[in-house]
């Protein structure tokens, strides 16, 4: 652990009789908090020369700033109150291990952030006891158990950071109870069981449930403040219903890929005013239903490997802003339409192109529409592989890489293909 591969930081705000010229003086409790603290690491990860095997608490931590008992973490400021107060507490990247000693009775912390170091057992319930905290990371470490309930009384709380761990069981249903919460990531850990309500989150911007075993459908109610949303790779499943986006007017990202989502993609994803990239790809999903208008901020949309039927959409081709489209591994048939060639080569003004046009692995037939043969190599990514086209010669380049369907297998399909 040396001094440049981590960030520790210690805020304190230290007594003092005068607000000018009077020497600072640690309050004791927060001094008995940090040697705490320090006496509850794991020794082994304790390198010497570190920042903490320097603390030597027979001397005052803000008297000391400049020697070589406290070689670094503090910040002492001189406060009016004349009170003592630990605010921020980080051990990001410290490479600690062991279990994180938090008996610790700092009512004044702000933030706590032990991310990314090797602390491990339970997420300790007494962290509810910091009931000023905004900002909680325990990001990135071995912790495991439940997450305790206790979690969900910290009001104050704006981001809570408790991704890649190992922690089990479900999200508590206590986490209503964070109305100040605008971040929450819980990605990469071992949850499962239903999602609870979070509607009453109402400044959430950012949610990450992703790499989870996390069941049940989604929430008919949904934060309205959410502008990006990911339960990537979990097993959620049943229809997504207008209901859970209709009051969404913020929201810029979604993504719910590697779930078994089923029925249709409802029209109001293609509606909602800021959404811009839509990714729902590796699910169940049949059918698209058709929105009522076209003039959409989407940029990225992504269907690929589901089980959709039918003719491919044509409002996807008049959407204005989308430049990447996945339909990849699904079921359409049907002519692939000129609107989808014209707004990959001759986009018209104020369009964007089709930078991105991926339809392999379905059962398209006849030609290719004419625009494409002049499609160069370098202007777009487009697939038409393993389809039922007439033909699709390998001086395309996007008939490279694969191979059409074999005609019994077309006909297999369906009998009405050529």
């Amino acid at each position: 652990m040396g001094s440049l591969s981590f960030s520790l930081f210690v805020t304190i705000a230290a007594a003092s009789g005068l607000l000018f010229g009077a020497e600072s003086k640690t309050y004791w409790g927060d001094a008995e908090v940090l040697k705490e603290l320090k006496n509850g690491l794991d020794p082994r990860s304790v390198t010497p020369g570190s920042c903490v095997s320097s603390w030597d608490f027979t001397v005052d931590p803000c008297d000391n700033l400049l020697g070589e008992k406290f070689t670094c973490g503090f910040r002492c400021d001189v406060v009016v109150s004349g009170l003592s107060r630990v605010t921020e507490l980080s051990l990001d990247q410290a490479g600690y291990s062991g279990s994180l000693p938090f008996t610790l009775n700092l009512p004044y912390l702000e933030t706590l952030d032990v991310s990314n170091n090797n602390f491990s057992g339970n997420i300790p319930e007494s962290l509810s006891n910091l009931t000023r905290l905004r900002r909680l990371g325990l990001s990135t470490n071995s912790f495991s158990g439940e997450i305790p309930d206790s979690v969900g009384s910290l009001s104050n709380l704006e981001e809570l950071y408790l991704d890649n761990n190992n922690l089990q069981g479900t999200i508590p249903a206590s986490f209503n109870g964070l109305v100040s919460l605008k971040r929450l990531e819980l990605q990469s850990n071992k949850l499962n069981g239903h999602l609870p309500e979070l509607g009453s989150l109402i400044n959430l911007n950012y949610l990450d449930l992703s790499n989870n075993a996390i069941t049940g459908s989604l929430p008919t109610s949904l934060p309205v403040s959410l502008v990006q949303i990911s339960t990537r790779n979990n097993n959620l499943s049943g229809a997504l219903t207008s209901e859970s986006f209709k009051n969404l007017m913020y929201l810029e990202v979604v993504d719910f890929s590697s779930n078994q989502f089923s029925d249709s993609v409802p029209s109001i994803l293609f509606e909602l005013p800021s959404l811009q990239q839509l990714t729902l790809s590796f699910n169940q999903f049949s059918w698209i239903e058709v929105p009522s208008y076209t003039q959409s901020e989407l940029i990225a949309v992504d269907l690929s490997n589901n089980q959709l039927q039918g003719v491919l959409p044509t409002f996807l081709a008049l959407m204005p802003k989308l430049s990447s489209l996945s339909l990849e591994n699904n079921e359409f048939t049907g002519l692939i339409p000129i609107h989808y060639a014209l707004k990959t080569v001759f986009p018209e003004i104020g369009i964007s192109p089709f930078g991105r046009l991926l339809l392999g692995g379905n059962y398209l037939f006849g030609g290719i529409p004419r625009p494409l043969l002049v499609l160069k190599p370098d202007s777009a990514n487009v697939s038409l592989v393993d389809n039922c086209l007439y033909r699709c010669p390998h001086i395309f380049f996007f008939c490279q890489g694969g191979q059409q369907k074999s005609l019994a297998e077309c006909k297999g399909f369906s009998p009405l293909i050529p």
